[in-house]
């Protein structure tokens, strides 16, 4: 079983209430975010210690929660917190990163003597915050189970994949089912609302029926009908996987035919839409089209 001491680097939207978690579970704290006043407000919010080189020797396990794969390198290898850590800490990525780059990234700390998990989250805003979120690992199974229990202060489902990577990949490839579905359930609630049916009454159907989802059980109603589109999940973001998932997809020679085209118009209409645009949004941006 690892240590208790965590240093955690992103601070946004996921990462607060994921630190958050940690910190009720007993887990001491040294935290870190690009903005120096977000540290210093998370810092008091959770009686944590701002991560320093110093303190990094002290940490047992290093989270990553950062945008990217570009982001998540800079931060641990470019004069980054690798640098800093003690021989056998635990690295773990939980950011949306690319698979392949992921793979190269554990390759690359191994050789510092360093562990690493790639361990992406699914479950948005709400299952961060209550700690129920799905933790998707890739790694060494016995790293992994070393790990679980500090998994678990975030995370109800925690999964193995494989190999490193493998839990980018599968992060990815979900987004990519749940992007296509939600786009789909939108279509198919403007098409029913032409014919007379409305939104609240198909989503209904949906839920009580075989087209059921998460979108129509959790999105519809509570982001969508009600125009807040406040679901914490940036439609850029889910661009950004959508990406992931094709390039993966061309790495391993498989050629999406119905997916390319759900990626595609994904990808138009987030190049059109605010940067600040909630996924949930696709409803108003897809569906309310001439």
């Amino acid at each position: 079983m690892i240590g208790k001491t965590i240093g955690f680097v992103g601070l946004g939207m996921m990462g607060e209430p994921m630190s958050a978690c940690l910190a009720k579970a007993g887990y001491t704290l040294f935290v870190s975010d690009v903005d120096a006043n977000r540290t210093k407000e998370i810092c008091e919010k959770f009686s944590a210690s701002p991560l320093t080189p110093e303190t990094a020797k002290t940490v047992d396990v290093l989270i990553t929660m950062l945008p990217n794969s570009k982001i998540v390198e800079a931060a641990l290898l470019e004069n980054g917190w690798a640098d800093h850590l003690r021989k056998g800490a635990l690295v773990i990525d939980m950011s949306s990163s690319e698979p392949t780059r992921s793979r190269d990234l554990g390759a690359t700390l191994a050789e510092r003597g360093l562990d690493y998990l790639d361990a992406p989250v699914s479950g948005g805003v709400k299952r961060a915050q209550n700690g129920t979120l799905a933790i998707l690992v890739g790694g060494d199974e016995k790293v992994m189970a070393d790990a679980r229990p500090l998994l678990e202060a975030m995370g109800q489902s925690i999964l193995h994949i494989g190999p490193a990577g493998s839990g980018h990949a599968a992060k990815a490839l979900n987004n990519f089912v749940s992007a296509c579905g939600l786009m789909v359930t939108i279509e198919a609630l403007q098409v029913a609302e032409r014919f007379g049916i409305s939104p609240e009454s198909m989503t209904d159907v949906l839920n009580a029926s075989s087209g059921r989802s998460n979108t129509s059980e959790n999105k519809v109603k509570q982001f969508m009908l009600s125009g807040t589109y406040a679901s914490g999940f940036a439609m850029k973001l889910m661009d950004k996987d959508l990406g992931i998932a094709k390039a993966l997809a061309d790495s391993v020679g498989y050629d999406l035919a119905f997916g390319k085209h759900g990626i595609d118009t994904w990808h138009e209409i987030t190049e059109q839409a605010p940067a600040s645009a909630d996924h949930t949004e696709m409803y108003r941006l897809l569906g309310k089209k001439d």
